[in-house]
């Protein structure tokens, strides 16, 4: 398991006011889309759901869904308006429209959460691994202290729960990673969730992806969609860790580094 030596704390004032980066990291995205679309393999046409962070909607997902829809994929919303935690009810549709895409397609169903979308989704995989192909996480703070966040006030606010409670929802303990392959995408300039509470355990079968993004940006930050796009076009059972060799490594910085 991930293990922290401190307790973790949410990110610095100067991190959470460089969020702003989203604006721009969206200007980057849309002026890269011509060399991405060169660059990233084509899909296989299984269904992905993408589902969004806290307080926001489908809406944030466009952009993602978009490109991952011209590179083949038959990627989805979750449907289910703004994400205000799990009320009543979220949870259940949740598995619901995960069984959905699947009767649709008659396969597996890759899973992409955004922040608390990605709790979801790992949480989903736990407990339908035999209906997920595989989970990215971005910038989801599953690890650690629920507190070393800058939204957990925001979390209790409109979902009505303390953070202290969130191992008694679906799926169980939170930490526990799902038994498909399963990918973090984190940034150590994450405004919002400390990155260190954002990365995978260390298992055959899981990984942690290292961009320089800010936390509202990793949907559409290119380097964040690139890596998205090189984990869904991996064969169903045939996973391999993300190759961080040659031109790569300028981009995707090794995560021994200290």
């Amino acid at each position: 398991m991930t293990a922290h030596a401190h307790p973790l704390k949410p990110p610095s004032r100067l991190l959470f006011a460089l969020e702003l980066r989203t604006l721009p990291e969206l200007g980057s995205f849309v002026a890269s889309l011509p060399l991405l679309t060169a660059m990233t393999p084509g899909g296989d046409g299984h269904p992905v759901l993408v589902l969004p962070g806290l307080v926001t909607s489908d809406r944030s997902t466009v952009p993602l869904r978009g490109f991952l829809k011209s590179k083949g994929y038959a990627a989805h919303g979750w449907n289910l308006g703004r994400n205000y935690g799990p009320l009543p009810g979220i949870e259940r549709r949740m598995v619901d429209r995960v069984k959905e895409l699947a009767d649709v397609s008659g396969g597996k169903v890759s899973i992409v959460g955004w922040s608390l979308g990605g709790i979801y989704a790992r949480q989903l995989a736990k407990m339908m691994p035999e209906l997920v192909r595989g989970v990215i996480t971005l910038g989801s703070p599953f690890n650690g202290d629920p507190r070393a966040t800058n939204a957990w006030r925001l979390y209790e606010f409109t979902s009505g729960h303390k953070v202290d409670d969130r191992e008694r929802h679906m799926g169980g303990a939170i930490s526990e990673s799902p038994p498909v392959p399963s990918t973090a995408i984190y940034s150590r300039t994450d405004g919002i969730c400390a990155w260190q509470s954002c990365l995978e355990n260390e298992l055959p079968h899981t990984e942690s992806i290292e961009v320089e993004a800010s936390h509202c940006g990793l949907g559409h930050h290119p380097a964040a969609v690139f890596a998205i796009c090189d984990r869904l076009a991996q064969k169903d059972g045939e996973w391999k860790p993300f190759d961080r060799s040659g031109w790569r490594s300028l981009f995707f910085p090794d995560p021994k580094r200290k």
